[in-house]
């Protein structure tokens, strides 16, 4: 499978929290902000951000005295139980994702030239979409599909349309695999992928990509089309709280 190129703020994010877990870890009985700043480079007042990040997401622990050391969430991640510990964390993250935007949250990956809903977090209040149809064969209208379809190449998209033939679900449906092709070529990066009623009605969904090496992956949410206004401003903020989920698929 063929990616593009497409960088986006939670990936930067990301990079620069490896280099700070990296320095930590460095420093077996602690490290100040100032210090790493300085051994990293960035400005302390980035560095602040990003440490609380890592201290929420227990991959850093701040010490009694001032400064930093490795976190549980880290020592897991590189144990025999990774695997466990990571389903464990996405899951964590997910839940406290849908708290924060009050939706429906869902992780999915491009896995062997298909769309895989990975986990979830939904609840009595964030509804999860009714799968009327598999997911795997709707790529075409759900923002799931469509987000995870923006990050192949050409070929590979139409490889994908070529085994599962566009069908409409609804008035709103893209049938046309020309129409289709090029809005998913002029999605921009730094926006996410809608879903307005495409897949089903009654239903809103946003999704953002979390590309890492040559995995497709999304983290995406749906509403009800009455919460609709909510659209926007609940993937703005799933934006940028993307960076746990990448930092946990990276280590």
């Amino acid at each position: 499978m063929a990616l593009e190129h497409r960088q986006i703020a939670p990936v930067y994010a990301v990079q620069y929290a490896l280099r700070v877990l990296e320095a930590v870890d460095n420093h077996r009985h602690g490290v100040s902000a100032e210090q790493l700043a300085r051994e990293i480079g960035v400005p302390i007042e980035y560095l602040t951000q990003l440490l609380a990040m890592l201290k929420r997401e227990r991959y850093v622990n701040a010490l009694p005295g001032g400064g930093y050391a490795v976190g549980e969430s880290l020592v897991l991640l590189g144990s025999a139980s990774r695997d466990r510990a990571l389903g464990e964390k996405i899951k964590n993250v997910l839940t406290a994702l849908r708290d924060e935007v009050g939706a429906a949250v869902y992780f999915s990956r491009y896995d062997d030239g298909e769309v895989r809903i990975i986990d979830f977090a939904d609840g009595p209040n964030a509804p999860r979409v009714n799968e009327w149809v598999d997911f795997r064969s709707a790529a075409h209208a759900s923002a799931v599909g469509k987000c995870l379809l923006t990050q192949l190449d050409h070929n590979a998209r139409r490889d994908h349309l070529s085994r599962h033939k566009i069908v409409r679900l609804t008035s709103r449906t893209t049938t046309s695999e020309r129409v289709l092709l090029t809005k998913l070529e002029s999605q921009p990066a730094t926006a996410p992928t809608l879903d307005l009623q495409e897949y089903a009605v009654g239903t809103v969904c946003a999704a953002i990509p979390i590309t890492i090496g040559k995995t497709a992956g999304c983290l995406a949410l749906s509403l009800p089309v009455t919460e609709a206004h909510r659209l926007r401003p609940a993937a703005d903020t799933l934006n940028e709280r993307a960076a746990p989920v990448l930092l946990s698929l990276t280590l």
